[in-house]
């Protein structure tokens, strides 16, 4: 019995681990675009679609704590993980927001797989090997 109450407890702490990573990561995304990119040559609202609209997508499925959708959701993070990674390399006298980016995007990545993999295994989803499959 404990040894499931203990299993439950590291599901929620690592599935905290990556709702914390992905909001902090949206945050970042706003404070940067909105904020401190006011003098970009490209549009506000085309800021927020590029790099705020698309963390939205699978923010309901998270909350509600899908393990499919944690799955899904790394696709969405690889895409700040090379931003992160691009303007470290091009932009090395500000790396600032960059390591932010980088340190969050990794965070929700690593929650995101640990959670659907432990939460999915716990509700008996899964993938069917070929050869259970006739």
């Amino acid at each position: 019995m404990s040894t499931l109450k203990a299993a439950d407890q590291q599901i929620s702490q690592i599935r905290f681990l990556a709702l914390a990573s992905y909001l902090g990561l949206l945050a970042l995304m706003l404070i940067w675009q909105v904020w401190c990119q006011s003098d970009s040559e490209f549009s506000l609202t085309f800021r927020l679609v590029l790099w705020v609209l698309p963390l939205l997508f699978p923010l309901p499925g998270l909350l509600r704590g899908k393990p499919y959708t944690y799955a899904w959701t790394n696709f969405v993070l690889m895409w700040y993980y090379l931003h992160s990674l691009t303007m470290l390399y091009v932009a090395p006298a500000e790396p600032g927001f960059a390591v932010a980016e980088l340190v969050l995007t990794t965070g929700a990545f690593v929650g995101c797989t640990w959670y659907a993999r432990r939460q999915g295994r716990a509700l008996g989803l899964g993938l069917k090997k070929l050869k259970d499959q006739d």
